[in-house]
C-alpha cells in the first residue's frame, strides 16, 4: 500500500512538473490545446493542462537580421558589393508565430531582393553619397511588408557599397584631381586678391604722395605771394614818401640822391641824355666832371658805332 502511494505522488509530481511552465520577462507565451491556439500569456509562473496543452514562448526584444552580401549592379552597369542589417521587433507573437514560417529567411530574401531594385535605380555616385535615403526607403518597404507577420522594422543601416578595385582607384584619382584643382584655384584667388591689395596700396600712397606735394607747393605759393606782397608794400611806401617830399617843395639831399642815381640807370640804358640838377646841390656838383666824362666815353662809343 504505501508503495502504491510513493507511486502515486511520484506520478502527480510529474504531472505537476508538466503543468507549471515559466515565461521570462523578455517573452509571451502561446498557449495551444491539441494543436489549437488558446490564449496568450505574459511573464511568469503559468499552469498549463499537461499532454493536452503546450506553450510556445516568444521572444518580444529587438533582434538584428544580417543580410549577406551580394552583387549589386547600379543604374551606369558597375557592380558593386552590398550588405546591410535589419533591426526588428515582434508585435504580436500570435502572427509572427502562424504567419510566417521562418521569418529570419524570410525577411533575409526580402530585404536583398529590395535592396537590389534600390540601388540598380541609382547611378554608382548617387548610390555611394545615398546611404541615408536608401535605409529609410528599404526600411519602409520591409516595415510594409512585414506588418501582416506582426513584426515593426525599426530601422535599417547599410554597412558597406564596395565597388570594384579598379572603378575605387579611378574614383581615388578623381578625387585626387579635384583637390588639386581646388587647391590651385585658391592659390590663384589668393594671388589676385594679394595684387589687388598691393596695388590698391600703391595706388593710395600715390594719392597721399600726391597730395602732399600739392600741399607743400601751395604753401610755397603762398610765401612767396606774402613775400610779394610785402615788398610791394614797402615799394608803395617808399615811392608814397618820394612823393609827398616832392610834392611838399622840401626834397632832401638823400632823395636828390636817388633820383640821380635813377636818372644815371636810365641814361646807361640809353632812355636819357640830358640831367637837370638843383644849383643848390653842390655837395653833388662835385661829381658832374666825372659825369662828363662818362658822356663823352658814351658819345665816343656810339661815334664809332
Amino acid at each position: 500500500m504505501s508503495f502504491l502511494l510513493i507511486i502515486i505522488a511520484i506520478v502527480l509530481f510529474v504531472i505537476v512538473g508538466k503543468g507549471l511552465k515559466i515565461v521570462q520577462p523578455y517573452e509571451k507565451g502561446l498557449i495551444e490545446r491539441l494543436g489549437k491556439y488558446q490564449r496568450t500569456v505574459g511573464s511568469g509562473l503559468t499552469l498549463v493542462i499537461p499532454f493536452l496543452e503546450k506553450i510556445v514562448k516568444v521572444d518580444m526584444r529587438e533582434q538584428v537580421v544580417d543580410i549577406p552580401p551580394q552583387a549589386v549592379i547600379t543604374k551606369d552597369n558597375v557592380v558593386v558589393e552590398v550588405d546591410a542589417v535589419v533591426y526588428f521587433e515582434v508585435t504580436d507573437p500570435v502572427k509572427v508565430t502562424y504567419n510566417v514560417a521562418n521569418f529570419y529567411m524570410a525577411s533575409t530574401k526580402l530585404a536583398q531582393t529590395n535592396l537590389r531594385n534600390l540601388i540598380g535605380d541609382m547611378a554608382l555616385d548617387e548610390s555611394l553619397t545615398s546611404r541615408e535615403t536608401i535605409n529609410t526607403q528599404l526600411r519602409q518597404i520591409l516595415d510594409d511588408a512585414t506588418d501582416k507577420w506582426g513584426v515593426k522594422v525599426s530601422r535599417v543601416e547599410l554597412q558597406k557599397i564596395e565597388p570594384p578595385v579598379d572603378v575605387t582607384e579611378a574614383m581615388h584619382r578623381q578625387m585626387k584631381a579635384e583637390r588639386e584643382r581646388r587647391a590651385t584655384i585658391l592659390e590663384a584667388e589668393g594671388a589676385k586678391k594679394a595684387a589687388i591689395l598691393e596695388a590698391e596700396g600703391t595706388k593710395q600712397a600715390a594719392i597721399l604722395e600726391a597730395e602732399g606735394q600739392a600741399n607743400a607747393i601751395k604753401k610755397v605759393a603762398e610765401a612767396e605771394k606774402f613775400q610779394k606782397l610785402t615788398v610791394a608794400k614797402g615799394e608803395a611806401e617808399a615811392i608814397e614818401t618820394v612823393y609827398k617830399a616832392i610834392h611838399d617843395g622840401n626834397p632832401t639831399s638823400d632823395l636828390i640822391a636817388i633820383k640821380y642815381l635813377e636818372a644815371l640807370e636810365k641814361v646807361a640804358d640809353g632812355q636819357a641824355t640830358k640831367i637837370f640838377l638843383p644849383i643848390e646841390t653842390s655837395g653833388i656838383l662835385g661829381s658832374l666832371a666825372g659825369i662828363g666824362e662818362l658822356f663823352k666815353e658814351k658819345n665816343d662809343k656810339s661815334a664809332e658805332k
